[in-house]
């Protein structure tokens, strides 16, 4: 197993891509605190995986909550080795919707909440020669128009994954970042849903973004959080990663029938 022993904080782990890394982090021997805010679902997961989660229910804006989350940790494990950033805020907004009260909350969540935990957890993470693993958006090259300030927060966490592996390099604590496209979770589900798609809409590929025939399932973001907190991936600091189906910088998508794209 990739992850035996070691002790990892994955947060917004009740649910979706966090709860399915946390899955699999148990899985290949790891111990987990489990995060969220919503302590029925956090209790489901934790009492799925046994004596190797805790759970830990805090609200990752409250700027003292990372220390919190890196008390649980230790006083439950003894030790940290590895953290994964994933909760987020994700909100539709333009520039007509947005306005600094927003703002603030999204960078809040998405941006110095792991800053924050990265800092409160770093004297264990140079400890246990530790990993950071910070799940992103493809969102963070441009964004759509109607997701503003969650396309600015995931290219603001984009320079800070590739920041603090320069600068901890030397310290052996490794980070990676992840630019994750569409995924198909609980939440994605309801929201497409809400926005008008039909019951069932994952089952309906459009080849333009799903060209796999499927969506993303959380599972499979897993799978490779799972190598990045691992020593396999040593000594590799820095990585930006896009997990996608199709390339994201420089993509043309095909125009007509005939399988060519405009010259």
């Amino acid at each position: 197993m990739r992850l035996t022993d070691k002790a990892i904080i994955v947060t917004g782990s009740t649910t979706g891509i966090g709860e399915a890394i946390a899955r699999r982090c148990v899985a290949e021997g790891a111990r987990v605190v489990v995060h969220g805010r919503d302590e029925r679902r956090g209790r489901a997961v934790t009492e799925e995986l046994g004596g190797a989660a805790v759970l830990h229910i805090d609200d990752i804006a409250d700027p003292a909550a990372p220390a919190r989350l890196v008390k649980a940790a230790v006083d439950a494990f003894g030790k940290l080795d590895g953290i994964v950033n994933n909760a987020a805020y994700i909100v539709r907004s333009n520039i007509d919707s947005t306005d600094a009260t927003l703002f603030d909350k999204v960078m809040a969540v998405n941006v110095r909440a792991p800053l924050l935990l990265i800092k409160a957890g770093l004297d264990q993470l140079k400890r246990s020669e530790g990993a950071v693993v910070n799940i992103g958006s493809i969102n963070a090259y441009t964004g759509e128009a109607r997701q503003l300030d969650y396309s600015i927060s995931k290219a603001g966490l984009m320079t800070l994954s590739r920041n603090l592996a320069n600068a901890l390099a030397t310290s052996r604590v490794r980070v990676t970042h992840f630019n994750v496209g569409w995924v198909i979770t609980p939440n994605e589900y309801r929201l497409k849903m809400s926005e008008g798609l039909p019951e069932g809409w994952p089952d309906m590929p459009d080849p333009e973004n799903r060209p796999a025939g499927r969506m993303t399932r959380p599972d499979e973001i897993a799978a490779h959080a799972v190598f990045w907190l691992s020593d396999e991936s040593r000594p590799v600091t820095g990585s930006v990663i896009d997990l996608e189906q199709y390339p994201i910088i420089g993509r043309i998508p095909v125009k007509g029938g005939d399988g060519t794209g405009d010259q």
